[in-house]
């Protein structure tokens, strides 16, 4: 079938397009951005531009479809554009009058649990994209997940970076409101079944994860998986809204605002005698909440450097070493498989409990410790003979990439000579991370490659008689955009490689 997904670039939207194309279909992905989101998929994906807010941009978006799948929608306002009744209500209406128009059969609208009876903002605004789809004279169903996490969502994998990083974590009014979340790739599996299925006509199904939880239990859980346990700092609900405003001045996320917590209130579980449609109605095995949180330690997405803030710096730490007993393909392989032994003791390798302490393939991430930081992730985003590349993941002080090489000097002046080169391409990840690394980070950063480098000469078995050389530069201009570009290139070669069937 050819389906029209509108909104594919989220962490429903993601997960939703990687199961029907694995299940064989074309998807048909409207989003403002396209182009460049349809890239994620090596095939089987058509981007169409459109936004559901301004139905001119959507005329023709469903001609040719055996299906439409209405993923787009908001849990938070930004006015004046992105309002609840903009995006969720009319943009509903315009996406149901283009699939009227093109003469689809089957319509998809992901709704929300709660929706039904409750009376947050939010919650209304999809009861009311709802009634609209109800009104649809073809195939409609409804699809009400609970709160979905996955890479890169704004709660559960925001409380993963906070127990990682930071000394604290804020509870919002107690963290004992009961949510039911389901993994995001099962949702997407569900939806794929919902568009298949012409017997579920008219039906509006509950579609939830297999345990309930709050924000105390995950706290728990990720103390376990992760070792470390932040003191929890009681924040008054009627302070969330005033918290998550300050914290985004700082470029800090925060978790739970006010208004999520409404919706929590409002039932995010779901009560007998409903039943959970997810095993029961669409056959999809529900993902344990420990294996799905596991799942998540390894798959938050790269932050790259136009994410950050402050200008982008280039540094470069080398030895130029003669005399080496090994050749450059052994030395290098060893600095990979030792490289929690090579790393300098203050950046502990394998810092999670299972983790990896040797870097082995690309995509593996590698997590480590970092004083006064807490736990960090880096992604391997390229790995040759001699040539290692490592991304920041969310949560690291840092937005960008170091790159390790070992070979001959751009310019040799001797035979024999190898050149192990470690080269950071970064900004700060928020204001709080700028003003650090602008008064002890960066001489740690300093101490840390230059160590590196040191333990690389000792396990040559050579000498650098020139010791460690550094240069750094801030980079702007087209020097700027081209380490920008050639890093969201690796991320996408990374998502492209998870999202090949």
């Amino acid at each position: 079938m050819r389906i029209l997904v509108t909104g594919g670039s989220g962490v429903v939207g993601e997960a939703t397009v990687r199961a029907l194309v694995k299940r064989g279909h074309t998807v048909r992905l409207l989003t403002r951005h396209a182009d460049e989101a349809a890239r994620e998929w090596p095939d089987g994906v058509e981007p169409r531009a459109g936004d559901v807010t301004r139905p001119d941009t959507l005329h023709g978006a469903a001609d040719g479809c055996d299906a439409v799948l209405h993923v787009v929608g908001i849990v938070d306002e930004s006015p004046p554009d992105s309002t609840f009744d903009k995006v969720n209500v009319e943009g509903t209406r315009h996406v149901v009058q283009e699939t009227a128009r093109a003469g689809v059969p089957h319509l998809v609208y992901v709704s929300s649990l709660g929706a039904e009876t409750g009376e947050s903002p939010y919650h209304r605004s999809k009861k009311a994209g709802e009634e609209i789809v109800r009104r649809f004279g073809g195939r409609w169903v409804i699809v009400r997940p609970g709160n979905v996490y996955g890479p890169g969502d704004d709660v559960i994998s925001l409380l993963l970076k906070m127990v990682r990083t930071l000394p604290a974590v804020p509870v919002i009014a107690g963290g004992d409101q009961e949510f039911q979340p389901v993994w995001a790739d099962d949702v997407g599996e569900a939806l794929a079944a919902a568009v298949e299925r012409a017997d579920l006509a008219g039906k509006a199904l509950d579609v939830a994860g297999p345990e309930r939880t709050c924000v105390n239990d995950l706290l728990d859980r990720f103390g376990r998986l992760t070792g470390r346990e932040p003191t929890r700092i009681p924040v008054p609900g009627m302070l969330a809204g005033l918290g998550a405003r300050v914290a985004g001045v700082l470029g800090v996320e925060f978790p739970v605002n006010d208004s999520q917590l409404t919706m929590l209130r409002e039932g995010n579980v779901i009560e007998p005698p409903k039943r959970n449609a997810l095993l029961d109605v669409l056959g999809v095995r529900p993902t344990a909440l420990d294996d799905g949180l596991r799942r998540l330690l390894d798959a938050l997405p790269e932050q790259l450097p136009e994410q950050g803030v402050g200008p982008l710096h280039r540094k470069r730490f080398w030895a130029d070493i003669r005399d080496a007993t090994v050749d450059a393909n052994a030395l290098f392989a060893r600095f990979c498989q030792d490289f929690d032994e090579i790393s300098p003791d203050q950046m502990h390798v394998g810092a999670e409990p299972g983790t990896p302490t040797a870097v082995r393939e690309r995509g593996q991430t590698v997590t480590m410790s970092l004083p006064m930081r807490g736990n960090v992730q880096v992604r391997v985003a390229e790995l040759g003979p001699t040539l290692l590349t490592l991304q920041t993941v969310e949560g690291h002080p840092l937005a960008g990439a170091v790159r390790f090489t070992l070979g001959p000097p751009p310019t040799p002046v001797d035979t024999g000579v190898l050149r192990f080169q470690v080269e950071l391409y970064d900004r700060a990840a928020n204001v709080v991370d700028w003003l650090a690394m602008a008064t002890v980070g960066n001489r740690m950063q300093d101490a840390t490659w230059r160590e590196t480098i040191e333990r690389i000469v000792r396990e040559s078995g050579g000498t650098a008689e020139a010791g460690v050389q550094t240069d750094e530069a801030t980079l702007d201009g087209p020097d700027a955009e081209g380490v920008e570009a050639w890093l969201r290139e690796l991320a996408l070669s990374e998502k492209q490689a998870r999202n090949t069937p």
